[in-house]
């Protein structure tokens, strides 16, 4: 029988040079093949850490992680091959226009010719961008970039995509848009991990999610098995603030 689990981590740690506190704190969990996993926490909780090191941004100090059965730290060039990324902060020229960012990041990913022409152009019709494709990206809205930034991680239809913030800033218009073609591309067979302060979306969105805080995983479930789990609580961001506590964070 195949392994369930798309990835693995096991006591997993990141502290960063004179960091008194690790970012990262000894954390272990799984994440089943084509799932759509929601990491959630408030600021400074780790998130961003743990999908960095999982994209092979940066090592961990110390635990294990394998992905698709390949060992992160050895076997790091086969795992960014099936890998997207779509990071919080918009990645993207604002000189050069939508096709050319595109036809950029997709070379990166060894996409050439007719078929990445062709991906670009159908992404960018799927997501409502083909008339604007000619401008250059620093005219464009705010979730017109994010829509763009979505793009580029998916040209290559990885078998994994991490999403860190994927819809912060935008509209309610282009937040559905965005949701609505991750599914898509979820049912289409890519396993999805989520990071986001939306908790409304990641209740609607995500079929388990870990709560992480202080570089710790604080619970783990469906969000519907946390709802009923935590006394008092009727949707997940009443979970949320009852294990994150009700303080404003920096």
């Amino acid at each position: 029988m195949s392994n369930p689990f798309i990835i693995e981590i096991q006591h997993l740690t990141k502290t960063f040079k004179h960091a008194a506190e690790p970012a990262v704190d000894n954390i272990s969990f799984s994440i089943n093949r084509n799932e759509i996993f929601g990491l959630l926490g408030p600021n400074g909780a780790g998130k961003t850490t743990t999908i960095s090191i999982l994209c092979g941004l940066f090592p961990p100090s110390s635990g294990t992680v394998s992905i698709d059965g390949k060992d992160l730290h050895s076997e790091l060039s086969d795992i960014k091959n099936m890998v997207g990324i779509v990071p919080q902060d918009i990645a993207l020229y604002p000189t050069l226009t939508a096709r050319e960012n595109l036809s950029f990041y997709g070379s990166m990913y060894g996409l050439y010719g007719k078929n990445l022409k062709d991906k670009i152009e159908t992404w960018l019709e799927k997501l409502g961008l083909i008339d604007a494709a000619k401008r250059q990206v620093s005219t464009y809205s705010g979730g017109m970039k994010r829509r763009v930034n979505l793009i580029a991680g998916i040209l290559h239809q990885p078998k994994i995509l991490f999403l860190d913030e994927p819809t912060v800033g935008v509209d309610v218009q282009s937040r559905n848009v965005i949701i609505e073609h991750l599914k898509e591309i979820n049912a289409r067979g890519t396993t999805i991990i989520y990071s986001s302060h939306h908790m409304e979306e990641a209740e609607n969105f995500c079929t388990r999610v870990s709560i992480i805080d202080k570089g710790r995983i604080l619970t783990q479930g469906t969000p519907a098995e946390l709802i009923r789990d935590n006394a008092g609580s009727t949707n997940l961001e009443n979970v949320f603030l009852n294990l994150t506590n009700r303080k404003p964070r920096d």
